[in-house]
């Protein structure tokens, strides 16, 4: 059909040239769309490593190139062997294409801070944050409804079991945000691009993907002539490698964490003084909410708040960052990383931060004679967690699976996991520099958290 042709080509620092249809240009065209010109793929990471100032904006596009590169993949296997598999027809390819354009378009700035290890707001792909973005009050959504594919669009990026959703194949979804698909196939190839970290992506991966025509699956298809596909597990074992490499050096770099968590604190302070709420954030981007803050703090006539927020600011702005006084990881913490979650981030959580926090600046403040504010930092205890569920047809099968029922015959995917859950950290962070200062931090939070073993020196 002629509005599927594509007729307008970008060219991207990480693919090359990316097609783009004239219905996917006017979506691109929007104010909502605009804005993710202005939100950091990788948050407060630039702070780290100085080239990852990339965005969601292209991001986005290149999503849609790879989702491409899949139903390329499945439509040429339905070619080769139709048997047992579906293809994907012109209509769905638009539906797929553009839900990949805008599948992260609810992102707020620090939005994985706020939202998976804060706590603060609900994640970004809720179903309510998508219904806000796609109203009929906004460009975006009247151009979805232009096109007649707003109630498609909503049904490929939301769960299944979301009240009004639409009953729509599972591979339209599995394609944009599986554990092997769109997403995280452009992210990490463009992380990589942008950071500098020498991390081999290879987007032969995305070649070996079919439709399951029974469950409506997406399936990497690890049999031949019974054999098991050796070079095609390993590809996939070397891709979830990769994500963890990430998550580990970059995603998690306590920087990055010490970074966010000052904005994090900043838009707490806001929300919790009534200035500032949630939607506020919808149209915000990196630095207009930061200017945000500081005029909302400005307006509550709460001239401590307007001081502390002006200053979590500055410092994020000048990377003055809080330092590590304490970290509690997991590998050491097993037994009370339940109790801290449950004690830090659950419901009530933030109350109880902020009664320990001034406990300890008092504690302190009492030992030093020294004012000092503290950040406690305690993440969602699953985390950003990856597990594999991608389909796999393991060879002598009768039908596909996720590749997480073979744990037991690919160690390395219990291995990821079990490092995956390691990642987590408990930190305590303190504005001051000093030695000293923060020794006794550390000595008067350890006691206030008895139970947690504390794994941080501090440097002389």
């Amino acid at each position: 059909m002629a509005s599927s042709k594509r007729f307008s080509v970008l060219r991207d620092p990480v693919h090359g040239d990316i097609y783009l249809t004239h219905e996917e240009l006017r979506l691109l065209d929007t104010q909502e769309m605009q804005r993710l010109r202005g939100i950091r793929q990788l948050g407060a990471a630039y702070l780290v490593f100085p080239g990852a100032v990339h965005t969601r904006f292209e991001h986005s596009i290149g999503t849609v190139h790879m989702a491409q590169k899949l139903i390329d993949s499945v439509n040429m296997s339905f070619q080769l062997d139709p048997a047992g598999t579906l293809p994907v027809s012109d209509e769905e390819t638009r539906v797929i294409r553009i839900a990949a354009l805008l599948h992260d378009v609810t992102h707020v700035p620090h939005g994985h801070s706020l939202e998976d290890q804060d706590g603060l707001f609900e994640r970004h792909d809720s179903a309510y944050r998508y219904e806000r973005m796609f109203a009929p009050s906004r460009a975006l959504g009247r151009a979805l409804r232009d096109l007649g594919l707003h109630d498609q669009i909503i049904s490929v990026l939301t769960k299944p079991g979301t009240p009004g959703r639409d009953d729509v194949p599972a591979y339209w979804g599995q394609m944009i945000g599986g554990t092997i698909a769109a997403d995280i196939l452009d992210y990490l190839a463009r992380d990589a691009y942008f950071t500098g970290l020498k991390v081999a992506v290879d987007e032969r991966v995305a070649s070996y993907f079919k439709v399951d025509r029974t469950t409506g699956n997406l399936y990497i298809d690890l049999a031949k002539r019974d054999l098991l596909r050796e070079d095609i597990l390993s590809e996939i074992v070397r891709l979830l490698d990769s994500r963890y490499t990430f998550s580990e050096r970059v995603y998690y770099h306590h920087a990055k964490v010490a970074a966010g968590a000052l904005v994090v604190r900043a838009v707490e302070l806001c929300v919790r003084a009534q200035v500032l709420s949630e939607e506020d954030l919808y149209d915000c981007t990196d630095e207009s909410l930061l200017e945000a803050l500081l005029q909302a703090s400005a307006r509550s006539q709460d001239q401590d708040l307007a001081l502390t927020v002006s200053d979590l600011v500055q410092r994020y702005r000048q990377r003055r960052l809080y330092k590590r006084a304490c970290v509690f990881p997991r590998y050491e913490n097993e037994q009370a990383q339940e109790e801290l979650t449950t004690r830090f981030f659950a419901s009530g959580g933030a109350a109880r931060r902020i009664e320990t926090e001034a406990r300890i600046a008092e504690l302190v403040h009492f030992a030093t004679g020294q004012q000092v504010k503290i950040i406690i930092y305690c993440p969602a205890q699953r985390m950003q967690l990856k597990e594999a569920r991608i389909h796999v047809l393991w060879p002598g099968a009768d039908s596909v699976e996720p590749l997480a029922a073979y744990a037991d015959r690919v160690p390395r995917l219990n291995d990821l996991s079990r490092a995956y859950r390691d990642l987590w950290k408990f930190y305590v962070f303190a504005d001051s520099s000093d030695p000293m200062i923060l020794r006794k931090v550390q000595e008067v939070a350890a006691a206030e958290l008895s139970g947690a073993s504390n794994v941080y020196s501090i440097p002389s």
